[in-house]
């Protein structure tokens, strides 16, 4: 679990991450273009992580580029390809569904849903956030393929378009597939488009 101290160093650096403004964390020097971390300093900072977040890393700089900010606890890219941000925890999460991992990599997108799927987003997968005022769901597994099935499985459910059991089975047949090196197209890409789905809510009366 974060401690407060943790916490409050994670939201200060997605912050800086999507403006890529320079973070008093790291000097200068040790960036690359764009306000990037220096892929050798990123590798002394997080060489004790356990290997599913190393692997997480590995491929978010190999695919996108180093991470605009590096923490005790999180690597953090600002907006990268499909992905409004993106953060490697050090500290892994269990998670048994389809199969046991753990949970290292989260990445957001713009999302929106009836109130009226929120309990079955979250029947679907535990991993898998949606949050109606920002208008963004995340996933969070160990691999960007498991992230973008999720998300697009989310997105039929939401939209009516799978039941909660329909869309877990799937889930797990594409992850089969995958493993497999077969066909999983649902892993490859989001299949859906969203902006300006944020929901800043009512004011009570009076207030």
């Amino acid at each position: 679990m974060h401690t407060k101290k943790t916490l409050t160093l994670l939201a200060s650096a997605l912050l800086l991450a999507s403006t890529s403004h320079s973070m008093a964390q790291g000097r200068s020097e040790e960036r690359g273009a764009q306000g990037r971390m220096n892929p050798a300093q990123v590798e002394q900072m997080t060489q004790g992580w356990p290997e599913p977040s190393r692997k997480a890393i590995e491929f978010m700089t190999d695919t996108y580029g180093p991470p605009a900010a590096v923490t005790a606890d999180t690597a953090i890219w600002g907006e990268t390809g499909p992905w409004k941000r993106t953060v490697v925890y050090r500290n892994e999460v269990q998670h048994d569904f389809p199969m046991p991992h753990t949970d290292v990599l989260q990445q957001w997108v713009d999302f929106e849903a009836p109130l009226d799927k929120y309990d079955e987003l979250a029947q679907f997968d535990g991993s898998v956030v949606v949050e109606r005022t920002t208008g963004e769901a995340s996933a969070r597994c160990d691999k960007e393929a498991a992230n973008f099935l999720a998300l697009n499985l989310a997105h039929d459910v939401a939209n009516g378009e799978h039941s909660v059991e329909e869309a877990r089975m799937e889930y797990g047949r594409q992850i089969k597939a995958m493993k497999a090196n077969q066909p999983a197209p649902l892993t490859e890409r989001l299949t859906f488009d969203m902006n300006n789905t944020n929901d800043p809510g009512e004011a009570l009366p009076g207030m």
